[in-house]
């Protein structure tokens, strides 16, 4: 199976094995992509993979559940009620895209106590792409919520703006910095 997912061309494999982990793990698996490990003969660089996924998780998994528990509870701000129907649309979204970050998110560690334990390849697979939909989900409900909001405190306009520049962040430092990181290689740190 090939990589994981592409980004602007250039392959990219989140399994690949972390630069900043500890020298004295350093043998010829950590050097391998995940679709080169074996479950069996390499069930502890598997499992050392899938629990820096899980690390991973849980630093994510805290600002996302703030994010839907401030989107539950909006309707019942005073103010909600001036949103136009635009801005209804965009709540929903982001109500919507954050419940649903939230599930793509906890699916690795459901995935983790409840998968087939033999199939540690399968559930780090699966758990690598659900955490990269998940940080889609995320971005679409960051997004639809400060334009939400936006445009209902400072108008229409400053809401298109906000969303734009947010937007460009967002790109830049969750898609372009890693694929240009990826394209140089480890020298280039």
């Amino acid at each position: 199976m090939g990589p994981v997912g592409h980004a602007l061309g250039v392959p990219i494999d989140p399994a690949r094995p972390d630069d900043d982990a500890p020298e004295d793990h350093n043998d010829a698996a950590d050097d391998r992509s995940l679709r080169e490990l074996d479950d069996l003969r390499d069930r502890e660089e598997l499992r050392t993979r899938y629990y820096g996924l899980l690390q991973e998780l849980r630093v994510v998994i805290p600002g996302v559940q703030v994010l839907l528990a401030f989107l539950l509870t909006a309707p019942f701000a005073q103010r909600f009620e001036d949103l136009d129907d635009r801005g209804r649309t965009l709540y929903a979204v982001a109500l919507l895209t954050a419940l649903a970050a939230v599930i793509s998110l906890l699916a690795p560690t459901v995935m983790h106590r409840l998968g087939d334990r033999r199939a540690r390849r399968a559930r780090l697979q699966w758990s690598i792409r659900l955490m990269l939909v998940g940080l889609a989900f995320l971005s679409v409900s960051l997004l639809s919520a400060t334009w939400c909001v936006s445009r209902l405190v400072w108008g229409p306009e400053a809401g298109e703006g906000a969303v734009i520049g947010g937007g460009v962040l967002l790109l830049a430092l969750w898609v372009a910095l890693p694929v240009m990181l990826l394209r140089r290689g480890p020298a280039s740190a």
